[in-house]
C-alpha cells in the first residue's frame, strides 16, 4: 500500500495530542509534591496534610518519594510490554492510534483521582489511594505516549519532517506544561469568589484541565488515519527479545543515559518551581505560572532557528549546549539569597532569560535523535521497532522523574528547624538550594555522557540507505 507524507496541517493535528498528555503529565510533575507537601503558607491558607511528610523511610526517604519510585519501577515493566504489543499489533486501523484512543479517557480521569485522597487527614488509606491511582496513571500514560512517540519516526519520513514534527510537539508540550500551572492563579480566585476549600479550589482546576487534555488527546486519533501514512510490517519479536535488541544499540544506550540525567534535572526544576517562588524568592505562588509563561514564550522565539542550527552544527553539539545552559540557570537558582540583591523577582527573570534557548534545543532535538537511531537500527537489522525505542525513551523520562521525586522530597526539607521525622514538614531555603545544586550536577553529567554519542555514524547509515533507495533526506 502506497503511503503519503503528512501535510504541515496534519503535523499540527498530531501535535495537539502532545498538548493533551503534557497537560496531564504537568499536573503530576507540578502538583503531586506541591499538593501533598504543602508549604507553611499553604497550611495557613487551609491546606491539609494527607500523607506523612517526614523522612520516615530508613530515615532518609519520604512516603511520597517512595510512592513515586514504586510507580516508576512498575513502569519499567509496562513500558516495554506496551511497546511490544504496539510494534506487533495487526489492527487494521494501525499499530499505534487504536492504543491511544483506548487509553485517553482513563488517562484523563485517573489524573484527577490522584489528587482526590478520601481522608482529610494523614491516613494509611490516603497512602494506598495515591499509590494505586498513580500506578494506573502511569499505565495509561504509557498506553498513550509510547505509541504516540513511535509515530514521530513513522510520520517523519524525512529529516525535514522529523524536525518539523519535533518542533510542533515541543511547542505543544511547553504550552501544555504551562497550562498545568494555571491553578496557581485560578485556585486562589476560586477560594475568594465561591468559597471553595483549599483542596477543592485546585481539584476544580484539575478537572477542567483534564477535560481539555482529553479532547486534545482524542483529536489526532479521529482526525488522522494511520494507514494513510504508515505501512509498517508488524514486528514478530517478543517483548524481551525486542527490548534486548534495543539496548544492544550502543548509540541508543549513550543517548538514554544522557536522557535520564536530563529528565532528573528538568523534573527537579518543574517540581521545585513553586517552592523556589514561594520559599526562596518569597513571592506569591502565581508567579510560578508567570515565570513559566515567560520562559515558554521566549523559548518559542528561538524555535524557527533550531532547524537551521541543526543543519549547521548537528544535533549532538546543540543538545550539549542546552544541557550547559540549563545548568547555568540552576546555578542562579542555587544562589538565590546568597548573593546580595539576588532576591525577589530578579532571579526569576534571570532564570527565564537563561533557560529560554536551552529549553528550545532540549525540547525539539532529543525526539529527533531517537527517531534517527530507530531508523538507523531498522536499516541495519531489517526490523522496525520504533515503539520499543520510544518506549525506552519514555522509560528514561519516567525513571528520571522518579529519581527527581525521590531526591526532591528528601532534599527539599533539609535544613528545617523541625524534626525531620515530623508528619508536617515543609520545604526550606537550604534544602531547595541543595536541590538546585543536584540539578546542576545532573545537567553536567548528561552533557558529558552525550559527548560519546556517535552522531556522524548514525546519520551516514541513514543517508546511504536513502541514497540507495532514491528517497528524500
Amino acid at each position: 500500500m502506497k503511503t503519503r507524507r503528512l501535510t504541515k496541517k496534519e503535523m499540527w493535528i498530531f501535535a495537539i495530542g502532545q498538548l493533551g498528555w503534557s497537560i496531564l503529565g504537568g499536573l503530576i510533575n507540578a502538583w503531586l509534591v506541591t499538593f501533598y507537601l504543602p508549604t507553611s503558607t499553604d497550611v495557613a491558607s487551609g491546606a491539609p496534610f494527607y500523607l506523612p511528610t517526614g523522612l520516615i523511610i530508613f530515615g532518609v526517604l519520604t512516603i511520597l518519594g517512595l510512592i513515586s519510585f514504586i510507580c516508576r519501577i512498575f513502569d519499567a515493566v509496562t513500558d516495554p510490554l506496551i511497546a511490544s504489543l504496539s510494534d506487533r499489533s495487526k489492527n487494521p486501523n494501525g499499530r499505534r492510534i487504536p492504543f491511544m484512543r483506548k487509553a485517553a479517557i482513563p488517562f484523563a480521569v485517573i489524573a484527577v483521582l490522584v489528587f482526590c485522597a478520601p481522608v482529610e487527614a494523614i491516613s494509611t488509606i490516603n497512602i494506598v489511594w495515591v499509590l494505586g491511582f498513580l500506578i494506573l496513571f502511569y499505565l495509561f500514560m504509557t498506553m498513550y505516549c509510547t505509541p504516540y512517540n513511535a509515530l514521530i519516526s513513522e510520520f517523519g519520513k524525512t529529516q525535514e519532517d522529523r524536525m518539523y514534527i519535533s518542533t510542533a510537539i515541543s511547542l505543544t508540550f511547553f504550552f501544555g506544561t504551562l497550562l498545568s500551572y494555571v491553578p496557581f492563579v485560578l485556585a486562589p480566585m476560586l477560594r475568594s469568589t465561591i468559597g471553595a476549600s483549599f483542596p477543592w479550589s485546585y481539584r476544580i482546576c484539575f478537572i477542567v484541565l483534564a477535560a481539555l487534555a482529553l479532547v486534545c488527546m482524542l483529536i489526532p486519533t479521529f482526525k488522522l488515519k494511520e494507514k494513510e501514512f504508515v505501512d509498517a510490517v508488524p514486528s514478530e519479536t517478543n517483548t524481551f527479545k525486542s527490548l534486548s535488541k534495543t539496548f544492544k544499540n550502543k548509540e541508543f544506550l549513550k543517548f538514554s543515559a544522557s536522557d535520564i540525567a536530563y529528565f532528573v534535572a528538568l523534573t527537579l526544576f518543574q517540581t521545585g518551581l513553586p517552592f523556589f517562588v514561594k520559599v526562596s524568592m518569597k513571592l506569591d505562588e502565581s508567579w510560578a505560572m508567570y515565570f513559566l509563561g515567560g520562559m515558554t514564550v521566549l523559548s518559542a522565539c528561538f524555535y524557527p532557528i533550531v532547524s537551521k542550527l541543526v543543519k549547521k552544527f548537528g544535533k549532538k553539539k546543540l543538545v550539549i549546549t542546552g544541557f550547559l545552559g540549563l545548568a547555568l540557570a540552576y546555578v542562579v537558582t542555587a544562589l538565590i539569597g546568597v548573593i546580595p540583591g539576588l532576591t525577589g523577582m530578579l532571579p526569576g527573570i534571570l532564570i527565564v532569560v537563561i533557560c529560554a534557548f536551552p529549553m528550545a534545543l532540549l525540547g525539539i532535538i532529543p525526539q529527533a535523535i531517537v527517531a534517527d537511531v530507530a531508523e538507523e537500527d531498522a536499516i541495519v537489522t531489517g526490523e522496525k521497532r520504533e515503539g520499543m525505542f520510544f518506549a525506552a525513551r519514555t522509560f528514561a523520562m519516567k525513571l528520571g522523574q522518579s529519581v527527581a521525586a525521590l531526591v526532591f522530597t528528601s532534599l527539599a526539607i533539609l535544613g528545617t528547624a523541625q524534626d525531620l521525622k515530623s508528619n508536617d514538614l515543609t520545604a526550606s531555603e537550604f534544602g531547595l538550594r541543595i536541590v538546585a545544586i543536584v540539578a546542576v550536577v545532573f545537567c553536567t553529567l548528561g552533557a558529558l555522557i552525550l559527548a560519546f554519542y556517535k552522531e556522524k555514524k548514525v546519520m551516514k547509515v541513514i543517508e546511504d540507505a536513502h541514497a540507495k533507495e532514491n528517497l528524500p533526506e
